[in-house]
């Protein structure tokens, strides 16, 4: 399930993550790239409900395109990346599975590419704005007075012993969203985990870096596919 970004304002589920869904697809995996709805008409958290609203479809269906409803994975960058982050860690959360607390959220893999993991950006990582940008657009309250709130939607404080497999992908000079923001989420799941954290940081990869084919994302490409398959076949946990 690939999930696209667009700062959670813009974006459409045909612009990203073609590459590595053609990729997999020609390795016989079964692709579906989801929409949400976008702010400021929705604010947190009706995206990531979306998601899940997408992910239960897609369980429930997956047979009917040669997919195995008993593994899925989740995918996206930046926005996305934030939701494929949330998603592989608040699975089966009634907060974010109002009228279908019944249906199966749960992820087998996840593999977040340069996301938001702390929306309350405690180590002043990102750039000027970018909280207020949350406040008024995306979230639609104060962090200084709806705090529990903002670090409830983040996933650096929903990591915990039981998450999914997970790889993350950030790169050393990504100027949206700076690499610090990886680092800190990647340690922090490493700490709480049981499963497998693996994080790629790639050395001069800015952000989107794989929107366009290159030698580099190729290579992702084929890692993200590796470590699937690796999952996928019992060798990761």
């Amino acid at each position: 399930v690939e999930i696209h970004g667009g700062g959670w304002v813009v974006g459409n589920k045909n612009q990203q993550g073609l590459q590595l869904r053609n990729h997999l697809a020609g390795e016989g995996w079964v692709g579906f790239n989801v929409n949400y709805r976008l702010a400021p008409r929705a604010k947190f958290p009706e995206q990531l409900i979306d998601c899940k609203r997408a992910l239960a479809w897609v369980r429930a269906h997956a047979a009917d395109y040669g997919g195995d409803p008993d593994f899925i994975v989740v995918t996206g960058g930046s926005a996305g990346g934030y939701l494929t982050a949330m998603m592989a860690l608040t699975a089966n959360d009634p907060e974010f599975q109002p009228g279908f607390t019944d249906a199966d959220t749960s992820v087998q893999a996840a593999v977040p590419f340069y996301g938001v993991y702390d929306l309350l950006d405690r180590g002043s990582a990102m750039a000027p704005g970018f909280t207020d940008f949350l406040r008024r657009i995306v979230v639609g309250t104060d962090p200084r007075t709806d705090a529990e709130r903002w670090a409830r939607y983040s996933p650096i404080e929903r990591v915990h012993a039981d998450a999914p497999p997970m790889l993350m992908v950030h790169g050393t000079h990504d100027t949206l969203v700076p690499v610090e923001q990886g680092r800190a989420f990647a340690g922090a799941l490493r700490r709480a985990s049981d499963h497998a954290v693996l994080y790629a940081e790639l050395a001069g990869a800015n952000h989107a870096f794989d929107v366009f084919p290159s030698p580099r994302s190729v290579r992702t490409v084929e890692w993200v596919e590796r470590f699937l398959d690796g999952v996928h076949r019992g060798q990761i946990k």
